[in-house]
């Protein structure tokens, strides 16, 4: 995923996407922060979304005790919520704090249904994972058709995020990687993240 922070107004589009397509509590995948400048008259204002960083080298995945945690041969980070017994070991291991532990008390108060597969296990953002499936299935491209793509993606109002295959040098990713200035959260603790940022 490639996140242009010059085109991000902050909106919550993707939060709510997010929530509402997986029947999550509003900002516990994807949040989103205001960053700025204070002081007058150089005052500027950022925002930055995130959610799970689907690394290269997962801290998450390495604690996990019964290998719920997996990374597929795509990049996405998942959870096998049959495996997970919800110890918490990937909330702590997580230096981008895109792990939750899963109550249904959570969606009862937002009048949701609650999940029953899903209770007391540790969740995440799966980049839409089911849907990115199903529009394999018929024949879509990921990044490329609105229905095969993250739901935040395809409902980001201004065009600032954008999804689609970083091994691929022609993909539109990869084309905003190579000529744009771009950084990674905590590049430093070595965990390779999939999630890049475009600065301004």
């Amino acid at each position: 995923m490639v996140i242009d922070t010059r085109y991000c107004i902050g909106c919550k589009n993707c939060v709510l996407a997010c929530s509402q397509a997986n029947g999550i509590v509003d900002g516990a995948w994807r949040k989103m922060e205001a960053l700025g400048e204070p002081e007058f008259p150089d005052r500027k204002r950022h925002f930055l979304t995130r959610a799970c960083m689907h690394c290269e080298s997962p801290p998450c995945m390495n604690v996990c005790p019964t290998t719920a945690t997996y990374r597929r041969q795509d990049g996405i980070v998942a959870v096998d919520p049959d495996k997970c017994v919800g110890c918490g070991a990937c909330i702590l291991a997580c230096p981008y704090d895109a792990r939750v532990l899963y109550t249904p008390q959570d969606d009862f108060e937002n009048g949701r249904p609650g999940d029953k597969q899903r209770e007391g296990t540790c969740t995440k953002c799966h980049f839409c994972m089911p849907r990115i499936e199903k529009g394999i299935e018929k024949g879509l491209k990921p990044g490329v058709d609105p229905d095969a793509t993250p739901l935040c993606v395809a409902t980001c109002c201004t065009g600032a995020l954008h999804f689609g295959d970083l091994d691929d040098p022609d993909s539109e990713v990869s084309a905003l990687i190579e000529n744009n200035p771009t950084l990674r959260l905590s590049e430093t603790l070595g965990t390779k993240p999939a999630v890049f940022y475009i600065i301004d």
